[in-house]
Order: structure tokens, then C-alpha cells, then sequence
């Protein structure tokens, strides 16, 4: 009867992934529907902006040697559009990290005036989390852990610099949720942190920076999704970052 039961749950779990996979193909292939372009060549313009340090007129150039004559505005649309898409099917396939993280914020300019980026990563340097905030405060550091942690697991021990925001942020989460996260603040080992951001804002620096929060927001998760990629943080990848990359919107 036991066995007869784990099959019957076994069985309606593999029918629940296959109604979720169906209802992704289904939303995906609606969300190309309609473009004037192939589904491969929108995917290729976003990888592009992404994964390098292109302005969208950059974007545009590379394309046009290819052929493929479009405006940098609509590379720009496509994207704000996309990128979403891939980063949701990235964290249902993202591996998991360890549990002592090392959290830490840096400032991006977004249409003349400095917003801050929320980022952690583990002490293999695998990326947890980020969240691009308007405002440097405890609030927003609380925002951006319990993200954290509802995406990931529950970490042991995190380590951050002498922030008084971050450090409230984590003392008010171990208060509210009965947790017992460790806080260290010891500024050398958050060095990993401080070079992954070197990272990230060259790139963002290199491409001419942003004119929305918004469209901000969402070219950075594209931008961290691919080198999420490049650290192998995808379960079962693909051959290459771009095959990796283009199977997350398949």
C-alpha cells in the first residue's frame, strides 16, 4: 500500500513538471509570436548585449555585418522584454550555493543619479543573489536577504563590512524568523564580493550605462545570469555559455 502510494505521488509530481514545462513552451513561443524577426536572431542581439560591453548601437553593427538589419531601439526592446523570461527559467535550473555568504552593496548610475546594487555571493564565489535598490538603508538590505534566501537556502554565517544597515537588516531577520545567522564582518574576506562587482560595473560602464531604473533593473539580471553561466552555476548546461544561455528561452 506504501508502495502503491509513493508511485501514485511519484507519478502526479513527473505529470506536474511535464503541465509546467508544456505551459512554459506554451508562454514562450507566445511571447516571440508576432516579431519580425526569428525567435534566434532576437535571442542572439540579447545574448549579445549581455554577455559583452556593447552599447545597443554596438548591438546593432554586429548584426548588420551579419545581415540582420535592425535598430539598436529595438534590440533595446527586446532586451527589456526577454531577459525576464531567462532569468525565471535560470532559477529553476540554478545550482545550489553554499551557506556562508559574503554580502556586500556598490553603487550604479542610473539616469545621472547613484542607485545601489545588493549583491552576495558564497566563499566559492558562486553568486547568491542581487537586487538593484534606489536607496543605501536598512530596509533595502532587508529587502534584498530575505530575496536571498527565499531563492537559496537559509546560510549559516554571513560576512559583510562595517554597514550598519546590513548588520541591522540581519539582526531584524534572525529576530522575526527564529533564525540564527551568524554575522561576521571582517572587510578582506569580502574582497571575493568587492571583485565580482569589479565585474559586473565594468561591463554596465562599457556599455554606456542606463537612462530608466527600470530597464536598469532588468539588464543587470541579464547580465548576471550570464556569468552565473560562466561560473557553471546552471544545472546541466550546455556545450557552450550561448547554447546554455539560449536554452533557458526553448
Amino acid at each position: 500500500m506504501f508502495l502503491l502510494s509513493l508511485l501514485i505521488t511519484n507519478i502526479g509530481s513527473v505529470a506536474s513538471n511535464v503541465r509546467k514545462n508544456q505551459i512554459f513552451y506554451i508562454y514562450s513561443k507566445k511571447m516571440f509570436k508576432g516579431h519580425c524577426f526569428p525567435k534566434a536572431i532576437i535571442l542572439q542581439a540579447v545574448y549579445f548585449k549581455l554577455r559583452f560591453s556593447l552599447s545597443y548601437r554596438d548591438v546593432e553593427e554586429l548584426l548588420s555585418i551579419r545581415g540582420v538589419k535592425v535598430d539598436h531601439a529595438t534590440i533595446q526592446r527586446w532586451v527589456f522584454k526577454f531577459t525576464p523570461l531567462v532569468e525565471q527559467q535560470f532559477r529553476k535550473r540554478k545550482k545550489l550555493v553554499g551557506k556562508r555568504w559574503r554580502l556586500d552593496e556598490t553603487y550604479i548610475k542610473v539616469k545621472g543619479e547613484w542607485r545601489y546594487l545588493y549583491r552576495a555571493v558564497d566563499k566559492e564565489g558562486n553568486t547568491v543573489d542581487f537586487l538593484l535598490t534606489k536607496r543605501r538603508q536598512r530596509i533595502s538590505a532587508q529587502k534584498f536577504l530575505i530575496k536571498a534566501i527565499e531563492n537559496n537556502v537559509n546560510p549559516e554565517l554571513i560576512n559583510i563590512d562595517k554597514s550598519g544597515a546590513n548588520k541591522a537588516a540581519i539582526k531584524l531577520y534572525n529576530r522575526r524568523n527564529y533564525s540564527n545567522i551568524k554575522i561576521r564582518q571582517c572587510k578582506y574576506l569580502n574582497n571575493i564580493v568587492e571583485q565580482d562587482h569589479r565585474m559586473i560595473k565594468w561591463r554596465i560602464m562599457l556599455g554606456l550605462g542606463f537612462k530608466e531604473f527600470e530597464s536598469a533593473k532588468r539588464t543587470i539580471s541579464g547580465i548576471e545570469v550570464v556569468r552565473m553561466i560562466k561560473k557553471n552555476q546552471l544545472v546541466n548546461p550546455e556545450s557552450s555559455t550561448y547554447k546554455s544561455f539560449i536554452s533557458l528561452a526553448s
